[in-house]
């Protein structure tokens, strides 16, 4: 993981000393800025699937149903409580849960990833291993759970297609 982050970092690095040599390289005319200027950088399946991922957890931290549905893809899959919920498409989605109901009953205010490992990766799907943490409104600590979750490209879309989870 670390690596990742390391490989990030140098990829920003360099694509922001390019967008610097660019614009101090403008004077000399549009041809020789061209010349030197560097291919978009393109986003690995991992780095995709984790961006995926910090965008699902701050839609479902913002309570916001709509930018949740955003970060998935259909059908979506859910394994947990003993049982699969298959949710076909956004609607069924959308009408299967209520934030507040869920707030209220179970005493959550926020979640948060503690442990978020890649464990395979291809071109289309990444299967990441997370530990997420629940916490209450005071900031102490509700659960954590173990899931896997599976993360594809679908029509260009990188989004969680299923979740298998120890949480209820």
């Amino acid at each position: 993981m670390r690596a990742l982050h390391g490989a990030r970092f140098v990829a920003r690095s360099v694509h922001a000393l390019l967008l610097v040599s660019s614009a101090l390289l403008a004077p000399l005319g549009p041809s020789h800025a061209d010349e030197l200027a560097a291919p978009a950088i393109e986003e690995s399946p991992e780095q995709a699937a984790l961006g995926t991922l910090d965008a699902f957890m701050a839609a479902f931290n913002a309570r916001d149903v709509e930018a949740w549905i955003g970060t998935l893809n259909f059908p979506h899959v859910r394994i947990a409580s003993g049982g699969v919920a298959v949710f076909p498409d956004a609607a069924a989605f959308r009408n299967n849960f209520e934030f507040a109901r869920f707030a209220e009953q179970t005493g959550w205010s926020r979640s948060e990833w503690s442990e978020r490992h890649v464990v395979h990766a291809g071109p289309a799907k990444v299967h990441v291993a997370v530990v997420f943490t629940r916490f209450r409104e005071d900031g102490s600590v509700l659960a954590r759970y173990e899931s896997l979750y599976v993360v594809t490209k679908q029509d260009g879309h990188w989004g969680v297609q299923a979740r298998s989870s120890y949480a209820p």
